[in-house]
């Protein structure tokens, strides 16, 4: 088990809230273990990597992505997420996530264009509003 996979408590907790396990499918060629899926989407998703990327360890990238796709239209993730905040609710555990990113100010882009165009749209492109003080001749700064 590599850091970040789930560990047994997490995983007994998660078994029962996603779709048929491989021992109950019935007829046909049987499925990638899910813990192994899971561990894989998580590690995806918390790395940010293309799923090409996905080690093999998890089983084939391929397999994971049908998989978190085919679940994430079937709403299985919302339900997972949905369930695990009851139980959080419930035990008393709470998690707030409060991140802010913060853009160094050469992201703000290039020539404008589109981005402009949609910015403008939005009411984001507006002209700055700014206030200026006429001062006296007496008040100068001490550099000049």
């Amino acid at each position: 088990m590599s850091r970040g996979d789930l560990s047994e408590a997490e995983w007994l907790v998660l078994r029962d809230l996603l779709p048929i396990a491989a021992a109950n499918r019935g007829r046909g060629r049987p499925p990638e273990e899910n813990r192994s899926i899971i561990n894989g989407i998580l590690w995806r998703l918390r790395c940010g990597t293309p799923w090409r990327d996905v080690p093999v360890k998890y089983g084939n990238w391929n397999t994971i992505y049908r998989r978190f796709r085919r679940w994430s239209e079937a709403g299985v993730w919302e339900a997972v997420s949905v369930t695990l905040a009851e139980i959080m609710a419930d035990s008393g555990h709470y998690s707030i996530d409060s991140t802010t990113v913060h853009a160094h100010i050469s992201a703000a882009g290039g020539k404008g264009g589109l981005i402009d165009a949609l910015l403008a749209a939005r009411g984001a492109g507006s002209p700055v509003n700014f206030t200026a003080w006429l001062m006296h001749e007496d008040d100068h700064s001490p550099s000049t």
